[in-house]
């Protein structure tokens, strides 16, 4: 399986997966993308142009808050943090990030 971009992910994927990296606590951009790529075996290599336009989005709608910081080799960097509302919203989008599966399953288990 080839490396996949978040322009391959299903809409709405990318935030799921933004969202649920941030449970273990607050990260700057660079963090998330490079956590996505271990945790997923390197097929999700999320770029720049991808990433921060998603956590903009996640930002606008109150699930993350943001704050500057010193990165690991001190640099400044914006460090993301999951909010309650963004809690809220990783039970929904994985409740229906469960039921596409499982439609999608369906329909290519069908005879």
């Amino acid at each position: 399986m080839g490396k996949n971009e978040a322009s391959d992910l299903l809409p709405g994927t990318l935030d799921l997966l933004i969202l649920k990296t941030l449970v273990a606590g607050s990260m700057h951009g660079y963090g998330i993308a490079q956590r996505l790529k271990q945790i997923s075996d390197e097929v999700f290599d999320i770029g720049e142009s991808s990433l921060y336009p998603g956590l903009q989005r996640l930002l606008l709608q109150g699930w993350v808050k943001a704050e500057w910081g010193a990165s690991e080799n001190n640099r400044r960097a914006r460090f993301y943090t999951l909010t309650a509302a963004g809690r809220k919203q990783l039970a929904l989008e994985r409740q229906e990030f469960n039921r596409l599966v499982v439609a999608i399953q369906k329909v290519l288990n069908a005879t």
